[in-house]
């Protein structure tokens, strides 16, 4: 057999021995739709901020990797921005997407909570809650509202990173604003300073994918 021959040969060999590899398929992301979800689900152990998905959509409350979940806002979720100045970081002609801090059939009731932080690990038994970038179409925030104004809580829209600090063993509901429709990949960071140490700990960057309807 000539050298060539050999060559294409082995070729053939190789080729075949690849396309009997099986390749491990990717699970398809679990997509979020309606009912309770804390997005941002914090947890503090073995020396390890831990950050989760706690998925309360079903009968039993499932954590679950940031990775593995897209949160789906529909377009029922849109509405119109109310006027006056204090609304100005919200929505694109006059129209934006929220899922609401009050329960609503048909949305995402999304939260947060820091329900497994031990008291007196970290100082003034807090964590600090920092969003450092989205990615997507348009702008997004978080915020609450009170006797009818907002209270933002982060803004991608006047400069990131923005920093919240949240006590140990809270749970609360906010408003998730996105200014138009397409997929929002928006990424926190969950830090800590140790009471004993005065060392930084840190869960690392975790990405929210999520998916607005027009």
């Amino acid at each position: 057999m000539s050298l060539r021959s050999r060559g294409v040969a082995g070729l053939i060999l190789l080729g075949g021995l690849l396309a009997g590899t099986a390749v491990p398929a990717q699970a398809a992301p679990v997509v979020l739709t309606s009912g309770h979800v804390d997005v941002i689900d914090v947890d503090y152990a073995s020396g390890a901020l831990l950050v989760n998905v706690l998925d309360g959509t079903g009968s039993t409350d499932v954590e679950r990797n940031p990775a593995d979940v897209v949160f789906r806002v529909p377009a029922t979720a849109k509405v119109t921005v109310p006027s006056g100045s204090a609304w100005s970081f919200l929505g694109t002609g006059g129209q934006a997407w929220i899922l609401p801090q009050a329960n609503t059939s048909g949305l995402l009731w999304a939260g947060w909570n820091t329900a497994e932080v031990p008291s007196g690990v970290f100082q003034n038994n807090r964590v600090t809650f920092r969003l450092t970038s989205v990615s997507g179409p348009a702008g997004f925030s978080i915020y609450t509202t009170s006797l009818g104004s907002p209270n933002v809580l982060f803004d991608s829209g006047n400069g990131l990173p923005d920093n919240l600090n949240v006590n140990y063993n809270s749970h609360a509901h906010v408003n998730w604003g996105f200014d138009t429709a397409g997929t929002y990949a928006v990424t926190f960071q969950v830090t800590g300073t140790l009471a004993a140490t005065g060392a930084t700990v840190s869960s690392g960057s975790k990405t929210f994918t999520f998916q607005v309807l027009a």
